[in-house]
């Protein structure tokens, strides 16, 4: 999920790299293949816990609720990655993929709660690229000065 949250800014970024143009192009494979490791995931925690009012007493701990949502909103990411999905659904598409943003801020806290938030450090090593590559994008999208345009 971060590697292709990753592309866009890193393309903004490193403008004429080619590096980052193919994880651009490749963002979709890498996406869905974070689905299936968060399925994973999941499947390997509901065999842990063995029983279903195992998982429901669990469900008010922070770090079980934020990993639901993060998991419940990549399913329609996953679903609909597909080429078919991509063309039928037009710009409404990209308006979803968006959500990503929030399910990785979710996956945050699911990883640092879970570690009694001791464990945040690992957490933001992962996270603390994708911060400072979105920060980035945005300084450059809507606060940099813009250039003066000769009339």
């Amino acid at each position: 999920m971060i590697i292709a949250m990753l592309a866009s800014p890193l393309v903004l970024l490193f403008r004429g790299w080619r590096g980052p143009q193919w994880l651009k192009k490749n963002r979709r494979y890498f996406g869905v293949a974070a689905f299936g490791y968060a399925a994973m995931h999941t499947v390997l925690y509901l065999i842990d816990e063995g029983s279903a009012a195992r998982v429901l007493a669990d469900l008010p701990k922070l770090y079980i609720w934020t990993g639901w949502i993060a998991f419940v909103i990549f399913i329609p990411l996953a679903v609909t990655s597909i080429d078919y999905f991509v063309r039928r659904m037009g710009p409404a598409w990209k308006t979803l993929q968006r959500s990503t943003y929030a399910a990785a801020v979710l996956t945050l806290v699911h990883w640092a709660a879970l570690h009694n938030w001791s464990g945040i450090g690992p957490a933001l090593v992962h996270f603390g690229p994708l911060a400072v590559l979105e920060a980035y994008r945005v300084w450059y999208w809507y606060i940099r000065p813009k250039s003066a345009v000769a009339p």
